[in-house]
């Protein structure tokens, strides 16, 4: 059952705005540091290094001999959850409100690559690829006010592509690859430390009192794994000696996330039962331009869609003898009501000297999710990027590309959800998550 929040996990509980203001939904942008120079603007129509084969494999075509790019870029989210809990019960005397803000909840992480590429003759072009789509890593404390909600989240996805790239003639191109994606994921939940002061109301019974857990027991804990299968295709159009047209369409990818859960929610305990979920990881496309305006200076563009409209609702599934409490078949776990979403992006480039080529670029990131649909553990809202980058070739066969990028979330995403506590009461989280997030990379493309 937790691998139902394995999908929720890449980004789960409200601090997972880490990934939401990297891109929409939980997906990450980061396939290369060469491409976050520039806002990974024009990507399916770029012909840098093998990177490019992330995008479009079409690509793989425009480059020559045999070629190894590697790097990461380092993600330094700045992300705050504010808000108040409240908690409503027929045995209160009126409903509580406390504060539940979270300053600062998402951590660092370094998104790896690596990319190679072999041209096997004039006409067909070998690629293999190694990075992450998905990632994310918060915690909260235990015992803090909205742990209920969630207070672990992690998330680790590997996709592994082969590609391969046929040159039609000196105008078109055509690519396609196989696609793998590992998924790890671990994600729970905990008992908020204002228990206490529940437990210590004056006139509750003591069979209530009885039933509430200690502040900080987990609710409920789930993590597991699973392997799934996709594909892409892409294609490329040499309009003339200046100018280029890419276009580029990756499948969706079923994962079923078997594993374990536990916790009092499941299980009353640390007993465990075995559950599944299915999650789609959304199919995406992408349009991109190349322009060569002069001998030094180019402009590239890309619109990317994202078929976010499949996320709509994570249920569990339970096959084995043993049963969560209350002998459930399968469950609900969250409804996200995703739409498919847009992104736009503009950048430029210019080629200083024989060593040096400058890059920048924009974009705007349109969120997955209208503001009445936003969750705690998903709290999409609409980005805007600003990078800059370079590239230093010290020798023919050798080239270091750095990016640097400024992403800010637009506005503070309003955030409304409730959940039930152990049947005695409502508990409702209402705020806003916002923030920022810097990203560094350094990417090594060595040709051979």
């Amino acid at each position: 059952m937790k691998k139902q929040l394995i999908a929720v996990a890449i980004a789960a509980s409200f601090v997972g705005a880490t990934t939401q203001v990297q891109a929409a939904g939980f997906q990450l942008a980061e396939s290369s540091a060469t491409g976050l120079g520039r806002a990974f603007a024009g990507e399916a129509a770029m012909a840098d290094n093998p990177a490019v084969q992330g995008r479009n494999p079409a690509m793989l075509s425009y480059l020559e001999g045999r070629q190894i790019s590697a790097g990461a870029i380092y993600v330094m989210p700045d992300v705050d959850a504010t808000g108040r809990v409240s908690l409503a019960s027929p045995l209160l005397p009126q409903p509580i409100t406390m504060n539940a803000d979270a300053l600062d909840v998402a951590d660092n992480a370094a998104v790896p690559n690596f990319y190679y590429s072999n041209q096997l003759n004039d006409s067909w072009t070998w690629g293999l690829a190694l990075n992450s789509n998905y990632g994310l890593s918060t915690e909260l404390p235990a015992a803090h006010a909205a742990s209920i909600f969630g207070n672990k989240t992690a998330i680790t996805t590997v996709e592994l592509n082969t590609n391969i790239a046929y040159r039609i003639d000196e105008r078109f191109t055509v690519g396609a690859g196989l696609r793998g994606v590992y998924g790890d994921g671990e994600i729970g939940a905990s008992v908020p430390g204002w228990i206490e002061g529940v437990r210590a109301i004056p006139g509750l019974p003591a069979e209530v009192t009885s039933r509430l857990p200690a502040a900080g027991t987990e609710l409920k804990h789930l993590e597991g794994d699973d392997f799934g299968y996709g594909w892409q295709v892409g294609a490329s159009w040499q309009i003339n000696a200046n100018h280029r047209l890419g276009i580029a369409y990756h499948s969706h990818v079923e994962l079923d996330l078997d594993g374990q859960a536990r916790g009092l929610v499941y299980t009353g305990g640390t007993a465990e039962v075995e559950g599944y979920l299915p999650l789609e990881l959304p199919a995406f496309a992408e349009l991109a331009s190349y322009h060569q305006l002069t001998d030094n200076w180019a402009m590239h563009a890309s619109i990317n869609w994202t078929d976010w409209s499949v996320f709509n609702k994570l249920v569990a599934y339970f096959p084995g003898e043993q049963k969560p409490v209350g002998g459930l078949e399968s469950d609900l776990v969250k409804e996200e009501n995703f739409k498919d979403n847009w992104r736009f992006a503009l950048g430029t480039s210019y080629q200083l000297n024989n060593a040096w080529l400058l890059r920048a670029g924009v974009a705007l990131d349109k969120t997955a999710v209208d503001d009445e649909y936003r969750t705690i553990t998903i709290p999409d809202t609409d980005r805007l990027w600003f990078s800059v980058g370079a590239g230093y070739a010290p020798s023919k066969n050798l080239t270091v590309d750095l990016g640097l990028t400024y992403i800010h979330a637009h506005g503070d995403a309003p955030i409304n959800e409730t959940q039930e506590l152990m049947g005695l009461a409502q508990v409702a989280f209402q705020g806003d998550a916002s923030g920022h997030v810097w990203l560094a990379g350094l990417q090594v493309t060595y040709k051979m």
